[in-house]
């Protein structure tokens, strides 16, 4: 229990869904917004930082990790934290991958 909060009973699949999901988004907007292909730098600026950036979510990440481990779930705390590193790299990687078949 974190204050009012109560985490880390589940697995916490929404917020990694969040994560690979904006993992994947700001890889295609990198690429798709590189040499103002499809738009400028401020509009990469946003949608990268300002959509993506809120759309990932860090600090429920974090939230969720700690109360895992709080609750002695170590195991699950320990697959939940290196699998959203793991899979968010390969999503990113992948959004790039996907950016630069779309560009052409």
């Amino acid at each position: 229990m974190l204050g009012p909060f109560t985490v880390g009973h589940g697995f916490p699949w929404a917020t990694l869904t969040a994560n690979v999901l904006g993992s994947l988004g700001l890889g295609l907007v990198f690429v798709l917004g590189e040499g103002r292909t499809w738009f400028g730098a401020d509009a990469r600026l946003l949608l990268g930082t300002g959509v993506m950036g809120g759309f990932t979510t860090y600090s429920a990440f974090n939230l969720e990790s700690i109360g895992l481990m709080q609750n002695g779930a170590w195991g699950r705390a320990a697959l939940y934290m290196g699998g959203t590193v793991v899979v968010c790299l390969l999503a990113g990687a992948m959004g790039l991958v996907i950016g630069r078949m779309v560009r052409g």
